[in-house]
């Protein structure tokens, strides 16, 4: 295991991370506004796939629904990788951190791969397109943060686990008021002696974040309405929304197991 000053430095990389997140909040602010119109001219069937989508991402939370993965082909890709015997989600948790971020980075730059063909092939059709679309990405982010909670040593099978994975989704598209919330209530999670904290009773208004997530892509998306040139939006759009979506999953699941090696680490000083 690693000593609690390499963990350290880290962290202080994940810290400045988080400090660098308040400086997206003018974009985020302008990306919203032009969804307000995407609303008024979007077709009736296209609001009611998104209608769908909002109960789907509540099914997610409470059972997993069609978007759960397997855990056991991750763990044996993991095993692939690392050269690292795997057979547990503790074995994961056990290797380094640096393993964690070399399997992190070649995850993230697969799905964003995935999603800039996808992006692109539903962008031809442009606005009637978007009803694929707008579900394939929402399945392809959630399975993403799947990957990299196993990626990390944590169980999306458990639900406060998806509570946590939706957790990353709401903070990826979060303003910096949304972002230092949810920030503030995952530190009080890292605190161990914090055994109060219960994330799914505070998870509130779960639906919002689907709102909130699609709002934040919307003004990428309303240039895909248009067909042929919204093959190239869409590619973009797609590509930079798993960026930023898998981004915000390995920071965050970073810093927990950071903690959780720390304590370890405390653990046995005192054993």
């Amino acid at each position: 295991m690693e000593t609690k000053e390499q963990l350290s430095s880290y962290l202080l990389e994940i810290e400045k991370w988080e400090k660098d997140q308040k400086g997206l909040f003018f974009w985020e602010k302008l990306g919203r506004l032009p969804f307000k119109l995407l609303d008024k001219i979007t077709p009736k069937f296209i609001q009611e796939k998104i209608g769908v989508l909002v109960n789907e991402l509540g099914s997610y939370i409470q059972t997993g629904g069609k978007y759960l993965i397997s855990e056991q082909a991750m763990l044996k890709k993991i095993e692939k990788k690392t050269s690292v015997p795997i057979e547990t989600l503790e074995d994961v948790g056990n290797l380094p951190i640096e393993s964690m971020i070399s399997l992190s980075t070649n995850l993230q730059s697969n799905r964003a791969k995935f999603a800039t063909v996808q992006g692109a092939s539903t962008g031809f059709g442009g606005l009637f397109t978007l009803a694929i679309d707008i579900p394939v990405i929402l399945g392809t982010a959630l399975k993403t943060l799947q990957e990299i909670a196993i990626i990390h040593g944590y169980d999306p099978n458990d639900k406060e686990e998806r509570v946590f994975i939706v957790k990353c989704l709401q903070f990826a598209s979060a303003d910096i008021v949304g972002k230092e919330a949810i920030l503030k209530e995952l530190s009080m999670k890292n605190d161990k002696k914090d055994k109060s904290q219960d994330m799914i009773s505070q998870l509130k208004g779960w639906q919002e974040v689907f709102f909130t997530y699609r709002d934040h892509f919307g003004w990428k998306k309303l240039f895909q309405m248009v067909p042929i040139a919204g093959m190239i939006f869409g590619a973009i759009a797609n590509k930079g929304m798993i960026e930023d979506v898998s981004e915000a999953g390995i920071m965050l699941y970073r810093k927990r197991r950071i903690y959780d090696k720390m304590h370890q680490l405390d653990e046995a000083i005192y054993e």
